[in-house]
């Protein structure tokens, strides 16, 4: 098995749109939590600076068998089908 970590932005658009991000954030937690209980290793969280200010994104890590594995659950997720985050997959290769 290997980690997959999917950063995130969410785009410009959609910071102003309060409501509507956080109906979509809200349907990303029940996805996370969904996986969880059906046994997926899977982290999601948001990033935030020195003064604990949000803003610059959000990570998730995945453990997965392959990259199209984890990028097949990964366009499952609520803030990807809704085209509210610009969003990268890597494999993370661990050297130690």
């Amino acid at each position: 098995m290997s980690y997959f970590i999917k950063t995130e932005t969410i785009k410009s658009t959609y910071l102003k749109e309060i409501y509507f991000k956080n109906k979509i954030i809200e349907e990303h937690i029940s996805w996370v939590k969904k996986l969880l209980k059906e046994g997926l290793n899977i982290k999601s969280g948001f990033l935030v600076d020195k003064h604990k200010q949000s803003g610059a994104g959000g990570v998730l890590i995945i453990e997965c068998d392959s990259f199209e594995e984890a990028e097949k659950i990964i366009k499952k997720d609520p803030m990807i089908k809704n085209n509210i985050v610009d969003w990268n997959l890597n494999e993370w290769i661990n050297i130690i």
